[in-house]
């Protein structure tokens, strides 16, 4: 599959199938965010795979999904709920994190989300989780800070995306059969060529 496909095949899955994650594919996810960019190549983030089933179960309790169409989009443990997270941390170089480090965990996060695409699994991007629980379930070293966690599994949706332009809505919706849609602007609608 080339870039240009992959990159529009990409969307946030929240539903997956319950079958597990081979640890080589999550390897693999993890590999990909290693040749992402990186501020001044300083190279702080740190990943933890999370794969054990009580593990996961227990993260998973710990995050949310979905705000714009919770409940229907919010997934069950055991009936649809991912089967592996990653989490990303960065190492702290003092008492605060550079604002440098958000932008390297999100190339990231693009790259796991692209090789997911390519291993034909799907992943969330989750910013909403409890952050002093996950950091204790994971034993994550108090010389790092957890910044995301990325929902890994096999899919058990296939969202579509919108095109749209200036004015309209961006919220995602559930149409009439409980697909998820996700308006995306279009080149023209967000870009200035001088």
């Amino acid at each position: 599959m080339d870039f240009s496909a992959i990159l529009r095949k990409r969307r946030t899955i929240r539903f997956y199938r319950q079958m597990p994650v081979a640890e080589k594919h999550l390897l693999k996810l993890v590999e990909s965010a290693c040749h992402a960019p990186s501020a001044a190549n300083n190279q702080v983030l740190r990943y933890t795979v999370v794969r054990t089933p009580d593990l996961v179960q227990a993260v998973f309790y710990n995050t949310s999904y979905a705000g714009r169409v919770t409940p229907r989009r919010s997934p069950q443990w055991g009936v649809n709920a991912p089967t592996a997270f990653i989490a990303i941390s960065a190492v702290k170089n003092g008492p605060v994190l550079s604002n440098m480090v958000y932008a390297d965990a999100g190339a990231a996060v693009m790259s796991i989300s692209f090789a997911a695409v390519e291993e034909k699994l799907g992943c969330c991007w989750i910013g909403a989780f409890k952050a002093k629980e996950v950091t204790e379930l994971l034993a994550i070293p108090e010389t790092e800070q957890i910044l995301f966690l990325v929902a890994v599994g096999h899919p058990a949706e296939t969202p579509v995306e919108d095109t749209i332009q200036q004015g309209e809505s961006v919220a995602y919706y559930l149409d009439e059969f409980d697909r998820l849609h996700v308006p995306k602007y279009s080149v023209e609608a967000i870009t200035r060529i001088l």
